[in-house]
């Protein structure tokens, strides 16, 4: 995920980058780079939460530009942490940066957090425009540069790593996609865009080798970290050795950068192995090189040479089979998952940290803008990843988990590389690293402080039987320090084996899943499907978020909930409802809408972010993110709500000024009965399930994290006790379906 200052020396000399007319190719997109930049690049929201409407808009909008110009997209992604290691203090590092920045946001200050669900946004609006898309076990550059190469077209990222990788098709730096203005006649629209190739870069440097640059990069120092070593060699090679090693332009002129110092030195070598002997001179290594010992362990020429086999490309693709028609899903590290599990991770169904917490017993909780002086919003869903960790880590015996402790001991010194072990691309373990196996239950420290002691963790309740103590490291925020948490797996009443899960029947999944949200099903029966989880997340949330939500707070989601389905039937090419049911006044739910919409707060309004009403509303986030990570651990037993229209930070903040002002919520929706019954229903709903005894599992939450579990009964029945907005609590249920039947689809109905 980068080499250190190569972006900008190779952006700051324009003969590296060739102007492109870009139509009619295949185009291999890194996912993580294109969401990063579509939601930091366009000025969407981040202080209140995200705005996943405008996010999905944005999206649509990049795909119809690359459909308009014949360019079809091939989405990869990132999955979860690389089993090898040797990238972890960089993520570590990263989410300390991006703890500091959600509190400097916070306190309206800059800052860049990227909301908590604009990656599963950005899989949903994929799927709905059926782009191809492929979900990698760990890191993804390397599978990203082998199908880019056999398939010979461009990758579109922002990764500094794809200077190196030696692609004919070459590399689109998204900073110069201009997607955004399609230029041509309409049946010969092209983007303006520049491409990269090695070919060019190393033209500049007299002809040099390209195979010396992977080597350039591990001198720079990528992301997996340069040998501490190579620090010395660093100084060793002074700018009267770099001057000297220029050939061709190069020759005879002081660099004006490192990586260009590098690319000097290198470019008087006709190949890697000389330039590693050269290594081994200047270190005063005995054996010259790493000509006969590729792959030992001990010198620095050896190490360099392993971090070099990272941009090793191989010719054939394990993913342009999965692309090319329903090939099951490339092996790796998610093979310790069954194969409907394996299928649903590939495809982008499978959060990360389901697989994290499987492989690594160790999870990353992403930073969200909220106060920092009080507990983490991830700490008011613990009890939901208890449930998670409990499912993923259950033994029937005792003997099974030393079997497979035994057998990941035993692969754990082959592992290594970019999440990618077992796949041969030599020399990806030299170095240190090691893989982390699912029967490893004490985890290696980091230097990160500790929840508690591993003689305590001696203590922590044993799940289905095993001896052994089950738990996860959490990587979260205390106040304004990132802390490792060690939070035990929890078993359920009724427990699913995780390697016979697919053949569970759906009723028996679906309770699972309401037995962690502490609801039933009868609460949520009159909803329409894709609105069940929200509900039973948002009741869930009333229980446990610390402070006690407030009502109008629970009135503002609900009628953002409102907007966010009256958006989502009004977009371009849904079922129109005037045709089924042409009595209602449509114009008025429209004048709904609109209304609403109003309410929105708007950039560069004077009054700042109210820190606690974002911390309420990250505690709601911080629910929804795990319970959707249970529900896809659960192969989708309820269907995921369209995230893009659930939630919009900016509208929820807006509508709750709005009733802090003394206004009801029914007055934004007068004259519109379906807005109304809506808004009421899913009141009534939320009350409904927030009466339900929440099971003991919460207790065990309570235990492990503390913090204000004791106060959860009070938010119990606050979502339509009284007060405004709990009208319609006293429907009967065929008159609530009645209304939801305007809102279900033929598929919802054949479902249920």
């Amino acid at each position: 995920m980068g080499v250190q200052g190569l972006t900008t020396y190779v952006e700051g000399n324009r003969n590296f980058l060739q102007d492109v007319k870009f139509r009619d190719s295949r185009l291999v997109i890194d996912g993580c780079s294109l969401y990063f930049r579509l939601y930091f690049n366009h000025g969407l929201d981040q202080q209140h939460g995200g705005d996943y409407d405008a996010f999905a808009c944005l999206l649509n909008q990049f795909l119809s530009a690359l459909s308009a110009c014949n360019i079809q997209p091939y989405v990869v992604l990132d999955g979860g942490i690389d089993p090898s290691d040797k990238k972890f203090p960089t993520l570590r590092q990263r989410l300390q940066s991006k703890i500091k920045d959600a509190d400097s946001l916070s306190h309206g200050r800059n800052g860049s957090v990227l909301p908590i669900l604009t990656r599963d946004v950005f899989i949903q609006v994929l799927i709905q425009r059926g782009v191809p898309l492929f979900q990698c076990p760990a890191e993804a550059d390397w599978d990203i540069a082998c199908l880019a190469h056999q398939w010979s077209c461009p990758v579109l990222t922002n990764d500094s790593d794809f200077y190196i990788f030696d692609l004919p098709g070459g590399y689109l730096p998204l900073h110069y996609f201009q997607w955004t203005n399609l230029n041509g006649k309409a049946s010969h629209r092209y983007i303006s865009a520049r491409c990269y190739t090695t070919d060019g870069l190393c033209r500049w440097f007299g002809g040099m080798n390209r195979e010396l640059l992977p080597l350039c990069a591990v001198l720079a120092g990528n992301d997996y970290g340069t040998p501490k070593d190579a620090e010395t060699l660093i100084g060793l090679l002074d700018v009267n050795a770099l001057r000297r090693g220029g050939g061709g332009r190069g020759k005879g002129r002081a660099p004006s950068s490192r990586i260009e110092g590098f690319l000097l030195w290198l470019s008087s070598f006709p190949s890697p192995a000389e330039a590693l002997e050269e290594v081994s001179r200047l270190m005063g290594e005995e054996g010259g090189g790493v000509r006969g010992k590729r792959g030992q362990q001990g010198g620095l020429s050896s190490k360099l040479w392993a971090g070099m086999q990272e941009y090793h490309i191989t010719p054939q693709s394990s993913l342009a089979r999965w692309f090319s028609g329903g090939q099951a899903a490339p092996g790796g590290r998610t093979s310790g998952l069954p194969e409907c599990l394996s299928l649903a991770a590939a495809q982008g169904l499978l959060a990360p940290l389901v697989v994290d917490a499987l492989v690594m017993h160790r999870v990353l909780l992403i930073p969200q803008v909220e106060n920092s002086k009080l507990a983490s919003s991830h700490c008011s869903a613990i009890t939901i990843r208890q449930a998670i960790y409990g499912i993923l880590l259950q033994r029937g015996q005792d003997v099974q988990a030393r079997d497979v402790r035994g057998q990941e001991n035993i692969s754990q010194g082959t592992r290594g590389g970019r999440g990618r072990g077992g796949r041969g691309r030599g020399g990806g373990h030299v170095g240190g690293g090691g893989g982390r196996g699912r029967g490893m239950i004490l985890p290696t420290q980091q230097g990160v402080n500790v929840g508690f002691s591993i003689e305590q963790a001696a203590g922590v309740a044993t799940v289905q039987g095993s001896s052994t103590p089950m738990f996860v490291e959490e990587y979260d925020r205390v106040d304004l320090n990132l802390k490792k948490n060690h939070v035990e797996a929890h078993p359920l009443r009724n427990p699913l084996r995780l390697d016979t899960l697919g053949q569970a029947p759906v009723a028996v999944r679906l309770g699972v899943l309401l037995e962690v949200l502490g609801t039933k099903e009868s609460a949520l029966a009159p909803l329409p499907l894709h609105l069940r989880l929200a509900v039973a997340v948002t009741a869930f949330w009333l229980r446990q978020a610390t402070p006690t939500p407030s009502q109008q707070q629970l009135q503002a989601l609900v009628l953002g909930m409102v907007y966010d389905e009256l958006s989502w039937n009004n977009r371009p090419g849904a079922t129109h409802y005037p045709h089924a049911v042409p009595q209602l006044n449509w114009a008025a739910e429209h004048n709904v809408l609109a209304g609403l919409d109003r309410q929105r707060v708007r950039p560069g309004e004077r009054r700042g972010l109210d820190v606690g009403v974002a911390h309420g509303f990250s505690q709601w986030q911080a629910c929804l993110w795990s319970a959707l990570c249970l529900n896809q651990l659960l192969l989708l037993p309820l269907p995921e709500p369209h995230l893009s229209w659930l939630y919009s930070g900016t509208l929820v903040h807006g509508l709750l000024k709005y009733l802090k002002g003394g206004r009801a919520a029914e007055s934004l929706l007068a004259g519109a009965p379906l807005s109304g019954q809506l808004y009421s229903s899913l009141l009534a709903a939320v009350r409904n399930c927030s009466f339900k005894t929440h099971p003991s599992s919460s207790a065990a939450g309570g235990r492990n994290r503390g913090g204000g579990r004791g106060r959860r009964g009070r938010g119990r029945g606050r979502g339509g006790r009284g007060g405004r907005g709990g009208r319609g609590a006293g429907r009967g249920t065929g008159e609530i379906n009645n209304m939801f039947s305007l809102l279900m689809s033929d598929e919802e109905f054949d479902d249920d």
